[in-house]
């Protein structure tokens, strides 16, 4: 069990004030890690810097100034980072012909450029120094399979899941690790007003070969493995975390 042993690692977290990102965030620090976790929210990012014994990472993904400005911080103050997860997103749902030209850049540029800039800002650092590092990425089942109300979503995730192959292609003789993650409605506030609505929830649920929708815990398991030495020789891949969803 030593090759999921994440001690002495040093992991950022994006989005790590609630929901799937605080989660993935506890479960990185119960495996050893210490633990910086982001938000757009400098409230929450100290109560963030509080949980894990470490400082505030105000980040808002849209910005790439933002973006570099809290990468510079964090990489001068921790000492450097070893391990990524992008976790930080948002879904506006709505039919195609509702969706805004304002919905679509704020879901596109949170969940798919903003994860871009923030990896290859922290990239560049690993390539100058030849730091072995590994990257996770939150994507979704909707980047593997077509969903009701989930055009710009589902894009930005498709778009992940094909960046983390770009990304990992590119950096794999540099002993930089990208994976992905990929799972079906977890219950956080993101989903909430989706799985709030009765008839449409158990429409999807019974899409579930497993039969149930799933909870943050059910992804951690996950992103530790692949960030971890257990998957010294995974790179370039997404792990559907869906119960099924996506095997038709």
């Amino acid at each position: 069990m030593t090759h999921f042993d994440l001690t002495g690692k040093t992991a950022l977290v994006t989005g790590a004030g609630r929901g799937l990102g605080r989660a993935i965030a506890d479960g990185l620090a119960e495996a050893g890690a210490v633990v910086y976790g982001t938000s757009r929210s400098e409230e929450t990012a100290k109560q963030i810097s509080t949980r894990y014994g470490t400082f505030a990472v105000p980040i808002e993904m849209t910005s790439v100034a933002s973006i570099r400005t809290g990468v510079a911080q964090v990489l001068e103050r921790s000492g450097g980072i070893d391990l990524l997860v992008n976790n930080a997103g948002i879904n506006i749902p709505k039919a195609a012909v509702d969706i805004t030209e304002e919905d679509w850049d704020s879901v596109l540029d949170t969940n798919l450029r903003g994860s871009f800039f923030l990896t290859t800002e922290l990239a560049r650092t690993w390539l100058t120094t030849l730091q072995p590092a590994a990257v996770v990425n939150v994507a979704s089942q909707a980047g593997l399979v077509a969903i009701e109300e989930r055009a710009s979503y589902g894009t930005s995730k498709a778009g992940l899941i094909h960046l983390t192959k770009n990304l990992a292609l590119e950096w794999a003789p540099k002993g930089i690790r990208v994976n992905a993650v990929a799972p079906t409605f977890v219950r956080t506030e993101l989903t909430e007003s989706t799985l709030n609505r009765p008839e449409w929830a158990a429409e999807l649920q019974s899409r579930i070969p497993m039969g149930r929708f799933g909870e943050p815990d059910d992804v951690v398991g996950s992103v530790i493995f692949l960030l971890s030495d257990a998957a010294a020789l995974v790179t370039g891949h997404t792990i559907a975390i869906d119960g099924g969803y996506t095997i038709r």
